[in-house]
């Protein structure tokens, strides 16, 4: 018997968040991963350009508060009745941005915020904040581009929407320094700066979680191999249960004191047995160079 082949779904974007934070970027990096690209569109024509009569290709859709008819409500609604038609694969993009950043950025182009009008830069950036939270709490994929440089955002775009993975459910894992931060977008955060530190081992200080030496010098704490075997069991259940809520993308965060040598090994021993489980996993070290 031949097996019946599954249709493919359209896949469609939407990219929303706050302003300043990177949604013509996000646009333009779709478009040259094969999306046709919409800004601004008003929501009332939503419907008509995702729901051609003939098949069409992957779409992005911009949407913010300079919009026309813009209305969260509205806009939610929509999105979910688009996402309950079989033909569509659909994921809610919101980008978000510290708002010091933002304030920055608007200052630095000589921007307008477009909610500030004749009101300070920061006026508008806490309303409009205030005004699209609902949008944040029902998306099914948010970045931070609060430290991310645009190679950085690229990469991370690449991996989510460059080749057609259907409904594949992508899990990035990121080591980090609590130094600099917990990483915002991140959805499960563990710390590992209870085991042993190579950082006070001047042959493995130079090194990194990835070189070999670092990794016998970590096993050997007395708490690793229980630590790592309570954290898979934690984990493996909870996976499932993110994929049937809808959520497409899953960050894990592994933060150390320096983010280079614990949480990095953790870090790749994570991603290594997320993907012998069949995931797609994709892996960020974002301050292994202590930068």
């Amino acid at each position: 018997m031949t097996p019946t082949n599954k249709p493919t779904r359209r896949s469609v974007v939407f990219v929303t968040g706050m302003s300043g934070a990177g949604k013509s970027t996000a646009l333009n990096i779709l478009e040259d991963y094969g999306f046709e690209a919409v800004d601004n569109l008003p929501v009332s024509l939503l419907a008509n350009l995702v729901l051609p009569e003939d098949d069409g290709g992957p779409i992005a859709i911009g949407i913010d508060v300079r919009s026309r008819d813009f209305d969260v409500d509205k806009i939610i609604r929509e999105i979910k009745r688009l996402s309950d038609n079989p033909g569509l694969d659909v994921t809610l993009l919101f980008l978000d941005c510290s708002s010091n950043v933002l304030e920055n950025r608007f200052k630095t182009t000589r921007r307008r915020h477009p909610l500030a009008h004749d009101r300070r830069v920061r006026d508008g950036i806490d309303q409009e904040r205030d005004l699209i939270r609902p949008l944040k709490e029902c998306s099914n994929m948010v970045v931070d581009t609060t430290e991310r440089n645009v190679v950085e955002f690229r990469h991370l775009m690449e991996n989510q929407f460059k080749d057609d993975h259907g409904d594949d459910f992508a899990l990035f894992v990121t080591s980090f320094s609590f130094a600099r931060g917990v990483p915002s977008e991140a959805d499960m955060v563990f710390d590992v700066r209870f085991l042993k530190n190579p950082h006070y081992d001047t042959d493995l200080r130079p090194l990194t979680g990835r070189d070999a030496a670092v990794g016998v010098h970590i096993e050997s704490d007395p708490d690793y191999g229980a630590f790592l075997a309570n954290l898979k069991s934690l984990i493996a259940p909870l996976l499932p249960r993110y994929a049937k809520e809808g959520k497409s993308y899953l960050t894990i965060a592994v933060g150390c004191t320096g983010g280079r040598h614990r949480s990095v090994f953790v870090t790749e021993q994570l991603a290594q047995w997320l993907g012998e489980l069949g995931n797609r996993v994709h892996v960020l070290h974002r301050d292994v160079d202590g930068k």
